[in-house]
């Protein structure tokens, strides 16, 4: 019985094969030192949180200076009794309610500029994006002098509606996007089926689209959560968001490193549990239509 033999690589085909090699490593430690210098403030405001606020004010900064959980004592409130509870609640509910009447809002019109397109869509879409054009400081004078009349300032509603509005164009803008890689056969074939419009968009449109509705509703969030002009100025205690109470860290006696960075850590979490969650879902979304 013969064995047969394989010929060893050409040594042209060696030292292509170590190029590669070499190349592939230069490349992965390049993208790990990206990793690392983009994660590194947060790092940084992570272990400066955890230090006491002579520590935290020291230049050059103490690095293995003893770790302490006073700055997230302080942020609860436990030495003043002015709980942060409220503040969150008020953002959390500002952006879950936004988010949800923007996706209510988006998803037909996205659905009429992509695959029912109206008369001049191009157009249509063009005004949607010069609307985040607009600095936001040039709106707001006559935002308060509304919220003033109809009597809504300090109120959570009125964040609602504002951050849907500022949130809209692009939500409209990314789905329309989404929307336009379904099948219009598919869609089709559910209207002879019997199916209206609202169907459609439920059955058909939405569980075809769902990883762009997540990328959608992820960014939308995160818009409304670290929004703070608008809040600042229309808000005082009753609808007060967490931005804002992350601004009384900065006070007249100075500025407590320690304290906001634990704050700003806090704050931080919902954002980054929600990117977490919704991870798949976000990069799927943002690559949808990408590869033909």
């Amino acid at each position: 019985m013969t064995t047969a033999t394989v010929p060893a690589p050409a040594p042209s085909a060696r030292s292509a094969l170590r190029r590669s090699k070499r190349r592939s490593t230069a490349l992965g430690l390049l993208a790990w030192a990206a990793g690392l210098a983009f994660c590194l403030p947060a790092l940084w405001m992570l272990l400066t949180s955890l230090h006491a606020e002579p520590d935290a004010a020291t230049n050059p900064p103490s690095l293995f200076a003893p770790l302490t959980l006073d700055g997230y004592r302080a942020f609860f409130g436990a030495d003043t009794g002015v709980t942060p509870w409220p503040p969150l609640l008020n953002s959390l509910g500002a952006s879950v309610f936004s988010t949800l009447l923007t996706l209510l809002l988006a998803l037909p019109a996205a659905y009429a500029l992509s695959i029912r397109r109206v008369r001049k869509w191009t157009d249509v879409m063009f005004f949607f994006l010069s609307t985040k054009m607009l600095p936001v400081v040039a709106g707001l004078l006559p935002v308060y002098l509304f919220a003033k009349n109809a009597g809504m300032l300090d109120n959570i509603w009125l964040l609602v509606l504002l951050y849907t509005s500022m949130n809209l164009p692009i939500a409209v803008w990314m789905m329309q996007s989404f929307l336009s890689d379904i099948p219009v056969s598919v869609i089709e074939a559910a209207q002879v089926d019997g199916a209206r419009l609202p169907t459609v968009l439920v059955r058909v449109v939405a569980p075809m689209a769902a990883p762009g509705i997540a990328a959608t509703a992820l960014i939308c969030f995160i818009f409304s959560w670290n929004e703070l002009l608008f809040a600042r100025v229309l808000t005082g205690v009753v609808a007060q968001t967490a931005p804002v109470f992350l601004t009384g860290f900065v006070t007249s006696q100075g500025l407590f490193l320690a304290q906001l960075c634990a704050a700003s850590v806090v704050v931080s979490l919902p954002v980054l549990a929600a990117g977490y969650a919704a991870q798949d879902k976000l990069v799927q979304g943002l690559s949808l239509g990408a590869v033909k």
